[in-house]
């Protein structure tokens, strides 16, 4: 070819071949430089406008706020009902390690806030805690609040604890939640209530999952899992503790008004006073296992709740143990499931459409069932009389269930405790009264008719 003729022509397989080549190798520098970008500086290969930025700052927060909580060995786990309610066992089970992209699923909602509990046995305070947070650039806002477990009839004052603390970074906030073990072996917090000087902006204090009120849960299983590529510790069965969240609130004793009531009326501390109480609370602990294993929800009825919401303690002339438990939630292994505990049965009253009451015989104390039925806006429990057939029934306003703490025992007591007592014993509920007369005495007592003498040999069983 002469120098000034036509180049020759190239293979155009070799040309695209060159292209892809240089192509992928410029994707690879990419992408390792993104990965090297992103592991010095965290999320911020994600940010954009909006919520992706939003994802960025929430994953700084519980970063941040997870390194100050390694630092001081705050035995903290994820508690947010949001984030828990995202999990699945396979996310679990996998600990999204195989996930090696940046990315927040788990811990950036659309909230602008993530909640985690505390163990407050496990954790020893300590005052550095604040400087330590301001160093992070977390401002710190920490309620405090009596201790339960300190107050007593004895001592109405009672010592202040660490309830909730409040990390907040950017407008974005680490809600952290105290819970402390209670002598009936479950863990407890308190309301989030706020001093006068405190400010009110810090937070969207009505959104948050937890303060309204006290709560009480059961211990849960904590495992250790790795969520948006931070090591978190969460409840095993986070569904259960999901499902407790929804039913926690916590009604304390009140002991300032037993006080009262025991300054008027001073307790009976004879043997035989003491030896009840003693009975009684083996009576209601075992009763307690026993359906707490069958899965039945019960709540503390009659004298029983009387006794706890006036003085805090069990009445020592009641003589018995009463327990109500929804017409819904009856099984027919209940009297198999209470017998084989010990406990035989004494009698059993009604059929399970209509007044079904459970009488069972324990060391010298009786425990007491009544099954409670729902008719519109009120609810009531049946009685019989064994020798003539009388029913009557017991009628409450509609209420719900909270706990509480009775003997040792976290157990059930209506929300509406003051309705539910007026109901059954009337306005002066805070007088005592020994001679009670069951068919009678009650205020909310109504005769029912009588049970058909052919039905006598199933409705009425003495044993």
């Amino acid at each position: 070819m002469h120098p000034g003729g036509p180049m020759p022509r190239i293979n155009k397989t070799v040309v695209l071949a060159l292209l892809i080549a240089t192509s992928s190798i410029f994707l690879l520098f990419q992408l390792y430089y993104y990965r090297q970008y992103v592991s010095k500086n965290g999320l911020h290969a994600l940010t954009g406008k909006g919520y992706l930025a939003g994802k960025e700052a929430q994953w700084h927060l519980v970063k941040r706020f997870l390194s100050l909580a390694h630092k001081f060995s705050l035995p903290v786990f994820l508690a947010d009902k949001a984030s828990l309610s995202l999990l699945s066992q396979d996310t679990v089970l996998l600990k999204d390690s195989q996930l090696k992209e940046p990315h927040c699923t788990f811990l950036c909602t659309n909230r602008d806030f993530i909640t985690f509990g505390l163990l407050g046995n496990l954790w020893k305070y300590d005052a550095s805690l604040l400087e330590a947070a301001e160093e992070r650039g977390l401002e710190l806002l920490e309620i405090r609040g009596k201790d339960p477990r300190l107050v007593s009839m004895d001592d109405l004052m009672g010592s202040e604890i660490p309830l909730h603390l409040l990390f907040r970074f950017n407008s974005r906030l680490v809600h952290v939640v105290v819970l402390y073990e209670r002598s009936g072996n479950y863990l407890w917090h308190g309301p989030l209530r706020l001093k006068a000087s405190m400010d009110r902006t810090f937070a969207p204090f009505r959104k948050l999952d937890f303060g309204r009120y006290a709560g009480a849960y059961d211990r849960p299983e904590l495992i250790l899992t790795t969520l948006d590529g931070l090591d978190i510790r969460i409840p095993k069965n986070f569904s259960r503790f999901l499902k407790e969240n929804s039913n926690s609130h916590f009604l304390e004793c009140r002991y300032r008004e037993a006080a009262a009531f025991y300054q008027l009326y001073p307790d009976d501390t004879s043997p035989e006073a003491m030896d009840f109480r003693m009975k009684a609370k083996s009576l209601l602990h075992l009763a307690a296992r026993v359906l707490t294993d069958l899965q039945v929800p019960f709540w503390l009825s009659s004298g029983t709740c009387l006794g706890w919401f006036r003085q805090c303690n069990i009445i020592p002339y009641s003589k018995d143990v009463d327990l109500g438990i929804w017409i819904k939630d009856y099984r027919h292994d209940i009297t198999q499931a209470f017998q084989k505990a010990g406990l035989p049965l004494k009698h059993k009253f009604g059929k399970i459409e209509d007044s079904l009451e459970l009488s069972f015989q324990g060391l010298d104390v009786k425990l007491d069932i009544f099954f409670f039925y729902e008719d519109g806006d009120i609810v009531w429990n049946g009685g019989t009389q064994a020798k003539s057939g009388k029913k009557f029934k017991y009628v409450f306003p509609r209420f719900s269930l909270c706990w509480t703490e009775l003997l040792e025992l976290k157990v059930r007591v209506p929300c509406e405790t003051l309705d539910y007592v007026m109901a059954n014993y009337g306005p002066d509920w805070n007088v005592p009264v020994k001679a009670w007369d069951w068919k009678s005495s009650p205020p909310n007592v109504q005769e029912n008719g009588v049970w058909p003498i052919k039905e006598w040999d199933d409705v009425i069983q003495v044993f």
